[in-house]
């Protein structure tokens, strides 16, 4: 039995923080963990930048309501709720992801939440859990479940390190050149093409 463990943006959806940049014209949000290999780091970059200009919870879910999955998204998720069980486990939060879900037609999703104070200003973040991507995998390793693993970005690689097989999803050539171990996909056919491998070596 294999279950799959998938990023959520640059892979299904647009990155949300990139969207944000392009939309308030605030050019330092548009640093992801493609770029920033510390979470924590860059999180706390983000609140800093959304408290100087005074942006609100709300500022960002507007974004975000407007942000449509990639093209082709919605296909392959369905053949691959179709064919295995799908994971996204994203360091996206909750209040941001519930209109991205929607329009995925809610596959199971594990993130984490904000912490808002009552003038919907953003203060803080609370993890799921430690390593929350990698522990993910080891979880569904102790069910008894082989895991199939990709992403794009640094913050993905302790998940696809923990999985049995793993794979880089369109990622930049800095994740490329750091982790040459993984095999690239840089398209959804290619995507299916190994996942297809992958699973049949899991039989």
């Amino acid at each position: 039995m294999h279950v799959i463990c998938s990023d959520l943006e640059g892979v299904w959806v647009p990155e949300v923080w990139v969207n944000v940049a392009k939309k308030t014209g605030i050019e330092e949000l548009k640093l992801t963990t493609r770029d920033i290999k510390d979470y924590d780091e860059l999180m706390q970059y983000r609140l800093k930048i959304l408290d100087r200009h005074g942006l609100k919870l709300k500022d960002i879910q507007d974004v975000i309501a407007s942000i449509k999955p990639l093209e082709g998204a919605m296909e392959i998720i369905k053949w691959l709720q179709s064919v295995s069980r799908l994971i996204i486990v994203s360091d996206t939060f909750v209040e941001f992801a519930e209109p991205l879900m929607h329009q995925l037609d809610y596959p199971t999703l594990f993130c984490h939440s904000l912490e808002v104070d009552n003038n919907n200003r953003i203060i803080g973040y609370k993890l799921r859990q430690k390593d929350p991507k990698r522990q993910t995998v080891k979880a569904l390793q102790s069910l008894k479940y082989e895991v199939i693993a990709f992403g794009d970005s640094y913050n993905d690689m302790s998940m696809l390190e923990q999985a049995e097989k793993a794979f880089l999803y369109r990622p930049p050539q800095n994740v490329i050149d750091d982790y040459p171990q993984f095999p690239v996909a840089t398209n959804y056919d290619e995507m299916k093409t190994l996942l297809i491998k992958m699973m049949e070596n899991h039989k």
